[in-house]
């Protein structure tokens, strides 16, 4: 069995590296020190593996079980008996998925960095940064109690802060880490919330206790939690679903979305790093850490995951398809494809086939961090190549970037799940889950396949085909001599292009379920066929349109006028947040707490202070310093106490 130490050590390393390099960085190890972050990372990702390996096919298995460890516990506040927020370290099937994902995909962006940030005045700021948000989402996923999750929680939104803003000098870029770190933050405001309430009813802030007591019939807690309600709801429900408002924030989930894309103002790799593997699907995560409570607890608030999630899936996909920043483009693929991890827990139960969702959610959580993280930096390799995001500077790059181009097609094959590539595997097993659970989200599922397909190929054939002016014409007419990026930048295409293709051959439901079991993935080809159809013919109509350059998507985009322009608009929802900010909270709420605090609290406290002050003026001359004057003053009380002592005597 393996030893805390040694677990431990996998979000230590990262955080070392942060240290160092954010302290002695730019001043001793300004052009080593992604060098260090790498070696670091490496040495993380060898641990994490290693401790997968060692849970999975040693020791994690009891009576045919996957059971929950906790190789490390040790109190840190005690505030009463019984009532204590204790630090730890819990491992579990998706903790020790989690820790590969987040270990691999993070080592990927720092190798790939290496190169794509090379000559940047604050790399080691870079890499000391990256190294905070890796530590941040390691310690989140081995957390073993609700508060600690939160603290790690908050330290992924104050890392990714770092990281969106850290060109500083850009005003989008700051402007868009204000905007992710506010729009996080009242999410994470219903996420605390649900946390006090479920501790409250609990007695408890240890993730397997809290699940113990909450999700056994007739316990004290169960019945407490269920007992009490609010507007028809019980406690329980309401705690669940703030914890899932927490979760959809994070995961930017409807219709909390809007901070994701502008997301992308940061560097590249940080935006693969970001979508693949750390913080947007943390809120996945967090769902289905606490899926026991949901899935026999809180049946409703576990619908609501479930249409919350198809709901993202389909708005996301509809908006990619008429976004031209090839940036974009792939973060509203992820918040399509979140939505669709989101809705595969939302229909999901607990234990037997019918816990079929939970296991394809973190399937499609595994198979999305390869393809997705492949995309982005595909992306930052034709970012480097040709110095623009937009897709209008591109086209015919396939000749001038191969290995991009190859793996670019492997990861838009996977996550449009046309077969053998990983999300093939992963989307099948959702939509099965959908369609054995609910008709409705399985028809919006089956839909939003076929509109992935076409937005990625029409990002692929916008990129690597479609027209093909000389390189001189584009982006400012500037000319391109340099190739790929070299080694640095291709090694991690390879590898992640290599889990792309192969990763849906894992038997992951031997290894991951909702209640440990294991359970066998069982493939029908009947069912895959009307999936890959939709997918097919989503790829054919985006060749029709963008393989060469035409007139015909100008048309077409013409003809459906109003819901295009909406599309392209992400239908208002920006500016219906700043209405509601601007014209509502800001009038009706900021103004008259304005005035109130201007004139009522500051009026107050000026009006003693103008009263003191002008009572002082008045009396301020009694204090001359002129003894003739204290002596006149002491004659005049003199008399007064003569007279009045006469008449009171008589």
């Amino acid at each position: 069995m393996l030893n805390a130490t040694t677990i431990a050590l996998i979000p230590l390393l990262p955080l070392a590296g942060f240290l160092v390099l954010g302290l002695f960085g730019r001043k001793y190890f300004k052009n080593s020190s992604g060098i260090i972050a790498t070696i670091l990372l490496l040495a993380a990702t060898i641990l994490a593996i290693y401790t997968a390996y060692g849970y999975f096919f040693e020791y994690g298995k009891v009576n045919g079980v996957y059971e929950k460890f906790i190789p490390l516990k040790y109190t840190w506040l005690q505030f009463s008996e019984g009532v204590s927020i204790d630090m730890g370290i819990m491992l579990d099937p998706i903790t020790c998925m989690m820790l590969v994902v987040i270990t691999f995909v993070s080592l990927m962006v720092h190798i790939y960095s290496l190169t794509y940030m090379k000559g940047e005045e604050r790399f080691a700021t870079y890499y000391s940064f990256l190294g905070l948000f890796t530590f941040s989402m390691l310690a989140l996923v081995i957390s073993s109690n609700v508060f600690q999750i939160y603290i790690f929680w908050e330290l992924v939104g104050v890392s990714s802060f770092l990281l969106i803003g850290f060109y500083y000098d850009k005003p989008s870029a700051v402007a868009a880490c204000k905007k992710a770190f506010i729009v996080t933050r009242f999410a994470d405001l219903g996420f605390l919330i649900g946390i006090l309430i479920l501790s409250f009813y609990s007695g408890t802030l240890d993730f397997s206790a809290l699940i113990q007591r909450l999700t056994t019939p007739g316990s004290a807690e169960l019945s407490a939690a269920l007992s009490s309600s609010f507007m028809g709801i019980s406690a329980l429900t309401w705690a669940m679903v703030l914890v899932f408002i927490g979760a959809a924030g994070k995961s930017a989930m409807f219709p909390l979305q809007i901070w994701l894309p502008d997301a992308m103002e940061g560097p590249t790799p940080v935006s693969a790093l970001i979508h693949a593997a750390t913080m947007v699907v943390a809120g996945v995560f967090l769902v289905a850490r606490l899926f026991p409570v949901f899935a026999l607890s809180a049946p409703d608030a576990l619908r609501l995951v479930a249409y919350v999630g198809a709901i993202s899936a389909l708005l996301a996909a509809i908006i990619a398809c008429t976004q031209t920043d090839i940036k974009r483009v792939l973060a509203f693929s992820t918040i399509s494809q979140i939505g669709y991890m989101m809705f595969a827990l939302g229909v999901s139960k607990y234990g037997g086939e019918g816990g079929l969702g939970y296991t394809a959610s973190m399937f499609h959580l595994f198979t999305h961090a390869m393809f997705k993280a492949l995309l982005f930096l595909g992306a930052g390799s034709v970012i480097h190549f040709i110095h623009s995001n937009e897709m209008k500077d591109m086209g015919g790059l396939r000749k001038y970037l191969p290995v991009t181009h190859i793996t670019f097609l492997i990861a838009c094959l996977a996550i449009a799940g046309i077969p053998p590539f990983a999300g093939f595997f992963s989307k099948e097993e959702i939509l099965s889950a959908a369609y054995q659970n609910n008709m409705i989200i399985y028809w919006i599922a089956l839909f939003t396949s076929g509109l992935t397909a076409f937005y990625m190929f029409r990002l692929y054939f916008g990129i690597f085909w479609n027209k093909a002016p000389s390189l001189k014409e584009r982006a400012g007419g500037e000319a391109h001599a340099h190739g790929e990026g070299g080694f640095a930048m291709m090694l991690p295409l390879i590898l992640l292009a290599t889990g792309a293709a192969a990763a849906g051959f894992i038997p992951f439901g031997n290894f991951v379920s909702s209640d440990g079991k294991g359970s066998e993935s069982a493939f029908h080809l009947q069912f895959s066929i009307a999936p890959v159809l939709f997918g097919l013919t989503g790829i054919f109509i985006a060749m029709w349109l963008y393989k060469k350059e035409n007139n015909k998507p100008d048309i077409i985009a013409a003809s459906m006028n109003g819901l295009y322009k909406s599309a392209w608009n992400k239908f208002y929802f920006d500016e219906m947040y700043l209405f509601v900010t601007k014209k509502i909270l800001f009038n009706l709420v900021a103004k008259p707490a304005a005035w109130i605090d201007k004139n009522v609290v500051d009026g107050l406290v000026n009006a003693t202070g103008n009263t003191t002050m002008f009572i002082s003026k008045k009396i301020k001359g009694i204090q001359s310093g002129k003894v003739q004057q204290y002596a006149a003053y002491f004659l005049v009380a003199a008399i007064a106490v003569a007279v009045l002592f006469i008449y009171w005597w008589k």
